[in-house]
């Protein structure tokens, strides 16, 4: 009788875990879909610059796009990033014949590319024409292949699918919206893919844990305010608040899950930037 007794306690107290397991999984996944409801929202409700607004910033920014030794001082760990994911690039497609590089500025991406595979033939893709006539300048300078530059936002431009081996995306993603926009562009860009081909991102990104987001936040900050005082912090902090949307890296990461990619990697992290990408 004791034993029987003894079962039925461990039963109990079993089933009693099974259930509070249950209640934390059912609550977690009621977490997430408030947190995704929140988030579409609040995209929604912003008042974010539009696609125009965003290319007449850049038609006028065309020399901060423009140095490959240093890249762009806002961002932490720039230059690590850019030889990063074109290495990983590198490695991961060594016969590459097609390059897209979204978002491309002055083409700092594709020619760091072209010094690990040359010759590639080069898509250039960005809102502002004045960055494209810098990128194809300097592009075709480095490659005997062909280098076409578009004029345009990534999610509508008309391109090949199954084309290129490699999609650089160098601190354009953050500019996506809800989670609509960020799915079926990701779905796109897989898409365009050849199998075996590589995507990889360096940008801006969120944490997903809100005390954390605001820690590495302040630290950018302070990083900032370092190379520039507390007026060219501002001004950063500025135009991020007005233009950018980032997510995490654990969200894109999932992301690239979700619409087909069969690995997905992490190069680097540093606070509120990172180097990642995915393998179709």
């Amino acid at each position: 009788m004791k034993d029987l007794v003894l079962i039925k306690n461990n039963f109990s107290r079993r089933f009693s875990r099974l259930g509070r397991f249950i209640s934390i999984d059912i609550w977690r996944k009621k977490s997430l879909k408030s947190a995704k409801s929140a988030r579409n929202k609040k995209a929604k409700n912003m008042k974010k610059s539009t696609t125009q607004e965003i290319r007449e910033r850049f038609d006028n920014d065309v020399e901060r796009f423009s140095n490959l030794e240093t890249g762009q001082v806002a961002t932490i760990d720039a230059t690590i990033s850019l030889e990063l994911i074109t290495e990983s690039c590198k490695r991961i497609v060594p016969n590459a014949k097609n390059v897209l590089d979204i978002g491309c500025g002055a083409g700092n991406y594709t020619l760091m590319m072209l010094s690990k595979v040359p010759n590639l033939n080069s898509t250039l893709v960005d809102l502002s024409l004045p960055m494209l006539e810098r990128a194809f300048e300097r592009v075709s300078k480095e490659t005997n292949g062909k280098v076409e530059i578009l004029q345009g936002d990534i999610r509508e431009v008309s391109l090949p699918e199954n084309h290129f081996d490699i999609i650089l995306a160098g601190a354009v993603l953050h500019h996506l919206r809800d989670d609509e926009d960020w799915e079926t562009t990701f779905e796109k860009l897989f898409k365009l893919l050849k199998p075996g081909g590589c995507l990889m991102i360096s940008d801006l990104i969120t944490q997903d844990t809100e005390l954390l987001n605001e820690y590495t936040w302040q630290r950018y900050g302070d990083y900032l305010k370092g190379i520039g005082g507390a007026e060219y912090q501002q001004k950063v902090f500025d135009y991020i608040e007005k233009e950018d949307t980032p997510r995490s890296m654990n969200y894109q990461l999932d992301l690239m899950k979700k619409v087909g990619f069969s690995k997905v990697e992490i190069l680097h992290k540093n606070m509120c930037f990172g180097a990642f990408g995915g393998i179709k």
